[in-house]
């Protein structure tokens, strides 16, 4: 068994099992991918992938633990390589940071701000997805940490820390009759076409719950990808949204309104989400610390030894 096999045996499920994919990502030959991964399936006595018409078309039940194996030992060797950069170079490094887009454009700026001024030599890279998609990030070792509301499914291998509360507003045109009603009640929402979360993000089902818990059913116009697109729509008059309340700037959303919906609409947990069996370097937990008072060095070190 050798240290490259694993590593194409995860390279290849990250890249929807095209092992020419993963050959390219990785810089080697197809063929010889493959021959590297019959040999350790042979070593083991069983099949890692599914195959049709020598096709890899998913992994096997073995092999999804084999996968699992392969990652940890991954992310173990990635972890001695950075606690020998965290005594050797504290203030140099990289911090990869899975988040949605709410959370990049309304959320992380200042904090990220704040974290240049401390670290300047740290380079930061942000990718962004859906709550689920950040989190596989995080689990293949692709982003040191995620920030975000809840994923779809759940993640084993992640450790969630809550970090704090997204409460919700009723974003609206300027003029739109629906200002006028004091107090904000859910059938007055649902007179008018709402302009709906991504199916993919936790906060679109919350909204949902809320009416169908009260037997009403809203006229959904269609779903937006982020905050951003939806207060596009909403301020072109085709529709109201219920979004974030901190997505909405009043130096920016001139045209739009905001209304506090927070007594309508269960608010969103946004968690920091870090793999359990992995080094992290001391400025990581400086960026965690200045995310969420709450979590200190110490809460999150913590944390992690407790599911250790």
């Amino acid at each position: 068994m050798q240290f490259r096999q694993l590593r194409y045996i995860v390279e290849v499920y990250r890249r929807g099992n095209h092992i020419s994919a993963a050959a390219e990502a990785l810089n080697t030959s197809q063929p010889g991918m493959s021959k590297q991964i019959q040999e350790l399936e042979a070593e083991l006595g069983f099949t890692i992938f599914e195959r049709s018409r020598n096709r890899v078309v998913g992994l096997t039940e073995p092999g999804r633990e084999v996968l699992e194996i392969a990652q940890r030992i991954l992310n173990d060797a990635a972890s001695l390589k950075n606690v020998r950069e965290d005594f050797g170079a504290r203030e140099e490094g990289a911090l990869t940071i899975a988040t949605t887009h709410t959370h990049a454009r309304y959320i992380l700026p200042k904090v990220i701000a704040r974290f240049v001024e401390r670290h300047p030599a740290v380079r930061i890279g942000l990718r962004q997805g859906n709550p689920t998609e950040i989190c596989e990030a995080v689990a293949a070792n692709e982003a040191d940490l995620a920030i975000g509301t809840e994923p779809l499914r759940q993640f084993p291998s992640l450790l969630m820390l809550p970090a704090f509360q997204i409460t919700r507003s009723l974003i609206a045109r300027k003029g739109h009759p629906i200002l006028r009603v004091k107090p904000l009640t859910l059938e007055a929402i649902a007179k008018y076409p709402l302009i709906a979360h991504d199916p993919q993000r936790s906060g679109r089902w919350k909204i949902l719950d809320a009416f169908e818990r009260r037997g009403i059913k809203p006229t959904i116009l269609f779903d937006a990808v982020d905050a951003d697109v939806s207060k596009t729509y909403v301020e072109l008059g085709l529709g109201i949204a219920i979004l974030a309340t901190l997505a909405v700037d009043p130096r920016h959303d001139r045209d739009l309104r905001a209304v506090d919906a927070s007594h309508l609409f269960e608010a969103s947990t946004s968690y920091v989400t870090l793999r359990t069996n992995t080094y992290m370097r001391r400025f990581i937990f400086d960026f965690i610390s200045g995310l969420s008072a709450a979590l200190t060095p110490e809460a999150v070190r913590a944390a992690l030894r407790k599911r250790a």
